[in-house]
């Protein structure tokens, strides 16, 4: 890794001081910037305030450094032993769970102490290669569920075709931007404001949704944007990475198949008075057959959460000889928290989002419901999920913000059924109340109080009557 970074850096500063764009951070047309300026930005704006000058790089980062007091609580616990060995005797909850006995049972959840985590980075390149024409690449240089360097993905940005040397085209392209590559796809206004390994200078709490609707899939899409008016429609591989390989069939789907995914978003954001805003998009993402699907567990930086509602014996194998080669991972466990409806064949999404803003005082709600099923299975399951986050945002420079967030899902998990063979469903929420100051608007400190419950799951799944509450503490760059 050292490697990689050292030559990756000393490419970038060739780069930036051969182009003149070192001693400073260059302005890009139809940008995102990556600190406190981008926040509340959804698609990059058409308004062209950038004058073109010649071609220019500028990279940016995101540092995020977190501390956790979380504790997990379940109800699974059954008395059942199923891990012995004298060395099994020093895992954390071995004790608590067990009344001395020389084992413990796979659904007791691993017990964690307060502590840092492991710091997660980012490092994003912009190169302004034409006239309204930019290049994106992001790469992790960091994160829980892997700590080596690693691409995210880059795209290509058109909101000008000067080069066509087309009149007519050039009008039409003063409401359109053309966007390709292996991306984040555009579904719903979540993924705006979501936490992204090292980049969580947008999200005023610490963690994204219980089901986190984002991936990177390999494709393109156009986006309208005039007078307010948003309509956006794309297409992509469906899968998280590319293949070509045929998808192998299984009893329940003979389907080899690999569909394109279509999404789309419409909606309508404007500003009134001196302050406010409202902007209400709809969304819909479509995938009838896929090896592969990861709309709702494209992450692979992992969650803020660590090692929450993880069994004890995660990692257990009979091999194992002692309590590290047993415990969860934040590697192999990088999810801990959030909810996969496990749709990865075939699924159907639709996703609605309002924002409201007046002076310090802004709402974000969600509404997202889904179909689908995995390919071992016949018939489609059903996922609800409602957000709401409340901010109020005040300072000289609305610099400190207070914020509430309440998130539930309700979801029909595979394999759990009743007793008449009839589809259950199992209900997820989390409250949580979050607190933040941006010393520079490059510089953020932000902590969060969450109590997470879960619902209707099992007598045997780990997650039974569980319950994670406690406090996370994050400082966090971005520029």
């Amino acid at each position: 890794m050292k490697a990689t970074l050292r030559l990756l850096v000393i490419a970038i500063l060739m780069g930036a001081t051969s182009m003149g764009s070192f001693a400073q951070f260059p302005a890009m047309q139809y940008y995102r910037s990556y600190d406190k300026d981008g926040l509340n930005v959804y698609e990059t704006s058409k308004t062209d305030t950038v004058k073109y000058d010649g071609m220019k790089l500028r990279f940016g980062a995101g540092f995020t450094q977190g501390f956790q007091v979380l504790t997990t609580k379940n109800g699974a616990y059954d008395g059942t032993a199923v891990l012995t060995g004298a060395d099994r005797t020093t895992l954390p909850n071995w004790k608590k769970y067990n009344s001395g006995k020389d084992s413990i049972d796979a659904n007791v959840p691993y017990g964690t102490t307060g502590g840092f985590n492991n710091a997660s980075a980012n490092l994003m390149l912009d190169a302004q290669l034409a006239d309204g024409v930019r290049l994106n690449l992001t790469l992790y240089l960091s994160s829980r569920h892997h700590q080596e360097t690693w691409v995210k993905g880059g795209y290509i940005q058109f909101d000008k075709l000067a080069f066509l040397g087309s009149e007519f085209i050039d009008d039409v392209m003063k409401y359109l931007t053309i966007r390709a590559g292996h991306m984040e796809i555009n579904y719903g206004d979540a993924h705006f404001r979501r936490s992204d390994g090292g980049a969580t200078i947008y999200n005023p709490f610490i963690e994204n949704y219980l089901v986190d609707a984002f991936t990177t899939e390999i494709g393109a899409d156009v986006t309208f944007q005039h007078n307010g008016i948003l309509a956006l429609v794309g297409v992509t591989n469906g899968e998280i990475k590319g293949a070509i390989d045929p998808i192998a069939p299984t009893a329940a789907d003979k389907d080899t198949s690999r569909s394109p995914a279509i999404y789309f978003k419409a909606g309508y954001d404007t500003k009134f008075g001196d302050n406010g805003r409202i902007r209400i998009t709809g969304s819909g993402y479509m995938d009838p057959s896929s090896a592969s699907n990861t709309l709702f567990w494209g992450d692979r930086t992992g969650s803020n959460y660590w090692l929450t509602m993880e069994s004890q014996a995660a990692n257990y194998s009979a091999t194992a000889t002692s309590a590290s080669a047993m415990k969860p991972t934040s590697t192999a466990q990088a999810w801990s928290g959030r909810v996969n409806p496990g749709f990865n064949d075939k699924v159907t999404s639709f996703m609605f989002n309002g924002t409201f803003q007046l002076g310090g005082l802004e709402f974000f709600g969600t509404f997202e419901t889904a179909s689908g099923r995995s390919a071992a299975e016949t018939a489609d399951r059903t996922m609800t999920q409602i957000a709401a986050d409340l901010i109020f945002r005040f300072g000289s420079t609305d610099n400190i913000y207070i914020a509430g967030r309440y998130n539930t899902v309700g979801v029909q998990l595979a394999g759990f059924k009743d007793a008449s063979n009839n589809q259950t469903k199992q209900t997820v929420d989390r409250i949580a109340i979050a607190a933040g100051w941006y010393l520079t608007k490059n510089i953020e400190l932000k902590g969060e109080y969450m109590i997470q419950n879960y619902k209707d799951f099992p007598t045997t799944d780990l997650r039974n009557a569980g319950k994670i509450s406690g406090v996370v503490i994050q400082a966090v760059v971005g520029f």
